[in-house]
């Protein structure tokens, strides 16, 4: 029987977490789901995208929802989402860089789907490990991406900071 539980898992670029999240499902079922929120860029990204796919191998049902989770029936089930910088950046994007509709268009569906009797493993981008972008874009979306991850994290029962492929455990 799955527990329903919130496991968020963050870290800067290539620092491990996916791989991690990956290791921590399958190890708490045979048939976990991956559950994708990246939009496809472009060629290289779209291979990318389906090169992870395949090494992740048969065992994983894929999911590809870019941003409404709470529509993806993951009952009883141990689901990996990676990644929230990406859900967060759909958000961003569609309202023209407006964090306060971005902010509660994602928390309202984080919520909704956190209702559901599963496992679920957050993967997103620790940001706020950086300098300050001169940019105002790249400032305002390290702003929404930080509330997001300090809501998940309030709501998670564990977390795990990733450092160079090392788990750190926060909680």
């Amino acid at each position: 029987m799955i527990t329903k539980k919130i496991i968020l898992i963050t870290g800067g670029q290539r620092s491990g977490k996916s791989i991690y999240a990956q290791k921590i499902a399958l190890s708490l079922s045979a048939n976990p789901i991956y559950l994708a929120t990246s939009a496809v860029w472009d060629e290289e990204h779209r291979q990318r995208i389906e090169r992870h796919k395949r090494d992740r191998g048969t065992e994983w049902t894929n999911i590809e929802e870019l941003k409404d989770l709470q529509n993806v029936d993951v009952t009883n089930r141990v689901v990996v989402i990676d990644c929230v910088t990406l859900w967060s950046t759909n958000f961003f994007s569609e309202t023209n860089g407006d964090v306060d509709l971005s902010l509660a268009a994602i928390t309202e569906r984080f919520e909704a789907f956190t209702q559901q009797n599963a496992t679920f493993i957050f993967v997103t981008n620790e940001l706020g490990l950086g300098g300050t972008s001169t940019n105002d874009l790249q400032r305002r979306f390290n702003d929404l991406l930080g509330w997001v991850n300090q809501h998940i994290a309030r709501c998670a029962d564990e977390m795990v900071l990733m450092v160079s492929g090392i788990p750190v455990y926060i909680k």
